[in-house]
């Protein structure tokens, strides 16, 4: 497969622009040329120790010498230094850039309406539906259902069967920190061993299910309680790719203060940080029982948008156009299990 350009829409301006990918040439490699012909290096890079030490190479070294200091390498990458707590100067390395706070609180302003679903991530999105019934089905391509939240967890298998779903990527200039997307007690939290494939769109259509395949942490939400989101059960599968080494839960009621793990039986609020990525791309995985939610129609519309250039669509064999989308804004009406 030939690797073209790769366009999304973004949603404040609707206009189409080209993504600049990072190693695109040396992923390109590793998923073609190395995949086929080495498979035995192939997968010692995505092994874990390998990608947290490509990790330190690439994120962990001080600006000093560089012939960019930090303030040419946040514009360069686009990234708003006037949204951050910290200035320029304590950003003085790229994992710092990649892992930095910012004022969330003013720079993205939650949907008034309780029963939206917010997004849990500055990302590029997809939106899905695991139900044959569904215009949006599309099954068994980004990741396999059953390994996504593991096959030994029948319990919860059963309850997003033929549901919906929608898939954040974070690309590496984004805010790294993950938002609740609802507001729920926590029923269940576990990580799923695995490796540390690519969020680049080739690698992705070039594996075929990478997403279940990666290490991820699931939690899983109630909403069903005392100032719950009221939209049932709720999936996040927080899925490290490669150069991401681990994700750190730090729950927060309130701006950054007094991070917490989170572990089952806490109440989490919507738009509130739950957990960071340590740095580099990775992806974020919402699962939503059948029928319970209604998503946004601007991303919907985004999805088949015609005239657009994506690998996705190049690799799936139907348009798949993602949707520049801001963390805690809107992603989805909750819908109320009676009204089904």
């Amino acid at each position: 497969m030939i690797w073209n350009a790769h366009q999304f829409v973004d949603r404040e301006t609707q206009q189409v622009c080209t993504e600049q990918l990072f190693h695109d040439h040396q992923v390109h490699f590793m998923y073609t040329r190395l995949r086929e012909q080495t498979p035995g290096l192939f997968r010692l890079l995505t092994r874990p120790w390998l990608s947290g030490l490509l990790g330190f190479l690439n994120y962990d070294i001080a600006f000093r010498g560089w012939i960019r200091g930090p303030a040419e390498f946040c514009q360069e990458l686009g990234v708003n230094i006037e949204e951050c707590l910290e200035g320029a100067k304590q950003l003085n390395t790229p994992r710092k850039v990649f892992e930095r706070k910012i004022r969330y609180w003013e720079c993205r302003p939650l949907p008034l309406d309780p029963r939206a679903i917010v997004s849990p991530s500055d990302s590029r999105v997809l939106v899905g539906s695991l139900s044959q019934d569904s215009g949006l089905f599309l099954k068994e391509k980004f990741f396999s259902y059953e390994e996504l939240l593991g096959t030994d967890r029948q319990d919860w298998l059963k309850e997003f069967d033929e549901g919906d779903y929608a898939i954040f990527r974070l690309t590496p200039e984004k805010y790294h920190y993950n938002h609740t997307p609802v507001s729920g007690r926590v029923l269940d939290i576990y990580e799923i061993q695995g490796d540390h494939h690519s969020c680049n769109p080739g690698g992705v259509v070039t594996l075929v299910t990478p997403y279940s395949k990666n290490k991820r942490v699931v939690t899983i939400f109630d909403t069903e309680v005392a100032n719950g989101t009221g939209t049932g059960l709720v999936a996040m599968i927080e899925v490290v790719a490669l150069m991401v080494g681990e994700i750190i839960q730090c729950y927060s009621d309130r701006e950054y203060e007094n991070p917490r793990p989170v572990v089952p039986g806490m109440f989490l609020t919507r738009g509130m940080p739950k957990s960071l990525f340590r740095p580099g791309s990775s992806t974020n995985v919402l699962l939503f029982q059948k029928g319970r939610v209604h998503f946004a129609e601007d991303l919907v519309r985004n999805l088949t948008r015609p005239g657009i250039q994506t690998r996705f669509s190049q690799g799936f064999g139907r348009s798949l156009v993602e949707t520049d989308i801001k963390v805690r804004s809107l992603l989805a009406h909750g819908r109320k299990a009676e009204s089904l």
